[in-house]
C-alpha cells in the first residue's frame, strides 16, 4: 500500500493527475528554475527601473504558465495523506513564486527603491526558490519506488522533512517580502508619501509588512 502511496507522489511530480478531468503537467521543479533562469538572466543586464520592469515580463510570463499548473494542482483532492503531503511541497515553491512575482512587480513601480536595491532584491528572491527546486528535486529522487534501498518509512520521513524545509522557506520568502516593503514604506512616510505607498501595497487595514 505504502509503495501505490509512493508512486501516486512520483506521477503527481512527473506525468499526471486526475482531478475531475486528465491534465498533462511539466516538471514542477523546471517550472520554478524557469523563473530563477529568466531572473538572472535578465536583471544582470538591466540598468534602470525601466528596463527591469520591461524584462521582467518575460519572468511574469513563465510564472503565469507555472500558475496554471500550480492551480489545477490545488484542485486535486481525492488523495491518501502521504501522497498529499507530496502535492503540498510542490504547491509551497509555487507560493514562493506567487510571492516573488506578485509583490517584485510592485516593488519595481515604487520610486523609493533603488536599481541597486531591486537587483538585491530579485537575487534574494530567487536564491529562495533556487533552494525550494532543489528541494523538489531531491524529492523526485526520494519517492522513486525503483530505489529500494530505502524503506517506505524512511520515504515518508524525508518527504515529511522536505515539508518542513519548504514551509520554512515560505515564511522566509514572506519575512523578506514584508522587511522590503517595510523599508520602502518608511521612505515614502519621511518624504510625506505614505498615501501613494499605501495604494500601491496596500492600506493599513490591508497591509501584512
Amino acid at each position: 500500500m505504502k509503495s501505490k502511496i509512493l508512486l501516486t507522489g512520483l506521477l503527481l511530480l512527473c506525468v499526471s493527475v486526475t482531478a475531475r478531468a486528465q491534465w498533462v503537467v511539466s516538471d514542477p521543479s523546471n517550472l520554478a528554475q524557469g523563473i530563477v533562469n529568466s531572473s538572472n538572466e535578465i536583471f544582470e543586464a538591466a540598468k534602470t527601473t525601466q528596463q527591469m520592469y520591461r524584462n521582467f515580463q518575460e519572468t511574469q510570463k513563465i510564472y503565469l504558465q507555472g500558475k496554471e499548473y500550480y492551480d489545477k494542482l490545488r484542485g486535486v483532492t481525492n488523495l491518501v495523506r502521504n501522497a498529499r503531503r507530496v502535492q503540498q511541497c510542490i504547491l509551497l515553491v509555487g507560493e514562493i513564486s506567487d510571492i516573488y512575482v506578485n509583490n517584485y512587480d510592485k516593488m519595481l513601480r515604487d520610486e523609493y527603491l533603488t536599481v541597486s536595491e531591486l537587483t538585491a532584491i530579485a537575487r534574494g528572491y530567487t536564491s529562495l526558490l533556487q533552494e525550494g527546486t532543489n528541494l523538489l528535486r531531491d524529492l523526485q529522487t526520494i519517492i522513486n519506488p525503483s530505489q529500494m534501498s530505502m524503506t517506505d518509512k524512511e520515504r515518508l520521513d524525508i518527504i515529511d522533512k522536505c515539508y518542513t524545509s519548504l514551509s520554512h522557506l515560505r515564511n522566509r520568502a514572506w519575512l523578506f517580502t514584508r522587511c522590503n516593503i517595510a523599508t520602502a514604506v518608511l521612505r515614502a512616510r519621511e518624504s510625506n508619501d505614505l498615501k501613494r505607498s499605501l495604494a500601491l501595497y496596500g492600506t493599513d487595514e490591508e497591509k501584512y509588512w
